[in-house]
């Protein structure tokens, strides 16, 4: 069983910065993605970032290029988003999803339990 727990999120002023991390424990064979998604209340839960871990190349929304830097430590299963220039448009709970496999064949689908980001002043 593979755990994905997220941390980092809170209250921040517009324009202000905070950095998500999100750690992926147990016993996994490959890893395909880590990603960030988000979701505002009444709002479907939309991709924020994600990095293909091999090659190790990103992808952004659109409205997150140039502010959010997704980054990653390959050793502890680990993912970070750092958000800059947070907007109050950015507010909503952020979910970090893994994909992979758990063996060669059984697929790995897991998301953390959430983290609340409120930007207001």
């Amino acid at each position: 069983q593979v755990q994905v727990v997220e941390s980092g999120g809170g209250l921040v002023q517009p324009g202000g910065s905070l950095r998500l991390s999100c750690a992926a424990s147990g016993n996994i064979f490959n890893i395909v993605h880590m990603a960030w998604f988000r979701q505002a209340p009444g709002k479907d839960r939309e991709l924020v970032a994600r990095v293909l871990w091999h090659p190790g190349s990103t992808d952004y929304a659109d409205s997150v290029k140039g502010r959010f830097t997704i980054s990653r430590n390959d050793a502890k299963n680990t993912v970070y988003l750092q958000m800059n220039g947070l907007k109050p448009e950015d507010t909503a709970v952020y979910y970090c999803n893994i994909r992979g496999y758990l063996t060669e064949f059984e697929v790995l689908d897991s998301w953390g339990q959430g983290t609340q980001v409120t930007v207001a002043s």
